[in-house]
């Protein structure tokens, strides 16, 4: 196995070989400088162009070129959408089907798209094929997919919150987080889920599996879940953790409800 690779602090340090390799799709970013520095246009074209697929480049490029503001996300969103978009008109399955295999992580990001906002699937059918991608071992890809489902999460809460009350229980720990965090009433980078910020609650099929989680990076998304609720439950919150502190005393749950209260109790 080869060592992971050490990603540079700030962009003006990136090797420029590794840049190239990045645009060229030829391997993954390593940090989080190296996933705002690739040039996603670039990596698109030269996509693209290794799949015999030049003829997607304008048009997706002109929906990008429309965007307000460009960030790495909205671009990734857009590339996403067009690739989409363009997939579905020419029944392109054979080339959706590379993108969600493909060595660079942002390409796994655009594949994401393609499931998460594909209309001709139902929630259900969003989330069992998204599942692979919430497995995935880089965290960009992890983070993306979860934001391409969240709006139809949203719309159906109830559907949504069973199925991920049943990730929980998986054995990958990527897969527990995405059900704690693909639901965050706050959330970060989209919009709130109003319905538990109202009535939190209705998430504790998902929190309560999850409230002595062996793995920090779940523990950390349950704790920020719980200090999101309360902003507009702080009574429920504080309640909750109380509970929890005296069924499962725990490192594990001391640690998560230090998190979920550090608004409450600053």
């Amino acid at each position: 196995m080869t060592e992971k690779r050490k990603g540079a602090r700030s962009i003006k340090d990136i090797p420029a070989d590794i840049l190239i390799q990045l645009n060229n799709g030829e391997i993954e970013t390593a940090n989080l400088t190296e996933w705002l520095a690739v040039d996603q246009k670039l990596l698109l074209e030269n996509l693209l162009k290794q799949n015999n697929r030049t003829e997607y480049l304008q048009p997706i490029l002109a929906r990008v070129n429309q965007l307000k503001k460009q960030t790495v996300n909205t671009i990734n969103e857009s590339i996403g959408l067009g690739i989409l978009d363009l997939t579905l008109k020419n029944k392109d399955e054979e080339f959706l089907s590379k993108l969600s295999i493909h060595s660079a992580d942002l390409v796994r990001c655009w594949a994401a798209y393609t499931i998460g906002r594909n209309s001709a699937f139902n929630i259900e059918e969003k989330l069992t094929k998204i599942q692979s991608f919430a497995s995935d071992t880089h965290f960009g890809v992890r983070e993306i997919c979860w934001m391409t489902v969240r709006p139809d999460i949203s719309k159906n809460l109830k559907i949504s919150l069973s199925v991920l009350s049943e990730w929980t229980k998986h054995e990958n720990e990527n897969i527990r987080r995405f059900a704690s965090e693909s639901t965050r009433p706050r959330g970060v980078w989209c919009e709130h889920i109003d319905a538990l910020k109202q009535n939190p609650g209705l998430g504790l099929e998902i929190l309560e599996p999850l409230k002595s989680d062996s793995s920090r990076y779940v523990q950390d998304s349950v704790g920020n879940w719980l200090n999101d609720a309360s902003k507009s439950q702080p009574e429920f919150v504080v309640e909750i953790c109380d509970e929890w502190l005296r069924e499962s005393n725990t490192k594990e749950t001391q640690y998560i409800v230090k998190k979920a209260l550090r608004t409450i109790r600053k």
